[in-house]
């Protein structure tokens, strides 16, 4: 049973693709099997929709939208989804979210990285517990992380510092083991990979798949990263979106797949 990808929007454009077909800094993926459909993340807008038509992607009969996390560049196009689809996210996506800088010890909110979605017209799961989605798909819930770090702010009654407590990921359970898909991996690759192995029971990782936020990463963090990765030893390493060419240069063998992309991952 093949499990196929299908990059509906990444920061690029495909070499071989059409040059009808939108790249924008953001990330959406079909992912499905031979039971399954789901749509992971929308990307900024509604290019995800437009490049779908495009392919001849029918995007009419998913099992489910899966949300990463709250930043506008992988939800900012819900409002394209149909009404009352089935979106599996974490409580907090909905969050108000701010870069920030931090003036005489005070933050300041520089720009907003959050959508004002309404989610009232979709079928929405809240979870902050892995979700079983089929028989080989799962939703991970909240990552635990022993010490998080920040990106900006959520703006509530006060400035909060934001740990994207919200990002949660993909996993697919194939006879070659885990597929992670992430977002942004914001939460950490090693603290991803570690979370998934936990809640599965399975350590061996097939492949993983999509932002890894290494683009403006330290040496020692790149270094730590590669490390852990190849103790790992995926079969597939697919960066892509955050990951960035500065991450891809520090994890050899590491493929970028771009909008337009199709990618058929072996059982």
């Amino acid at each position: 049973m093949a499990l196929t990808l299908t990059v509906l929007l990444e920061n690029r454009r495909a070499a071989g693709a059409e040059k009808s077909i939108l790249a924008k800094p953001g990330l959406s993926l079909l992912v499905q099997d031979e039971t399954t459909t789901i749509l992971f993340d929308t990307g900024p807008d509604g290019s995800f929709m437009h490049n779908a038509a495009q392919m001849g992607v029918d995007l009419t009969h998913l099992t489910a939208v899966v949300l990463s996390h709250g930043h506008y560049d992988h939800c900012g196009g819900v409002p394209w989804l149909a009404d009352n689809s089935r979106i599996i996210c974490h409580p907090q996506i909905a969050y108000e979210r701010y870069a920030s800088v931090t003036v005489a010890g005070t933050p300041r909110k520089i720009k907003k990285l959050s959508r004002d979605n309404n989610y009232s017209r979709f079928i929405m799961e809240y979870t902050r517990e892995p979700l079983v989605i089929s028989d080989r798909f799962l939703w991970s819930g909240e990552i635990s992380v022993p010490t998080p770090q920040s990106y900006g702010v959520i703006s509530e009654k006060t400035l909060q510092p934001d740990y994207i407590s919200d990002e949660g990921v993909l996993i697919y359970k194939s006879a070659r083991g885990l597929v992670i898909i992430t977002g942004c991996g914001h939460r950490g690759i090693e603290n991803i990979v570690r979370h998934c192995q936990k809640i599965t029971g399975v350590n061996k990782i097939y492949a993983l798949v999509g932002g890894f936020h290494l683009r403006a990463a330290s040496p020692a963090k790149l270094w730590r990263t590669r490390q852990f990765i190849k103790q790992q030893q995926p079969e597939k390493l697919l960066g892509c979106h955050c990951t960035g060419s500065w991450g891809r240069l520090w994890l050899p063998g590491t493929d970028a797949p771009a909008t337009g992309d199709v990618i058929v991952l072996a059982e």
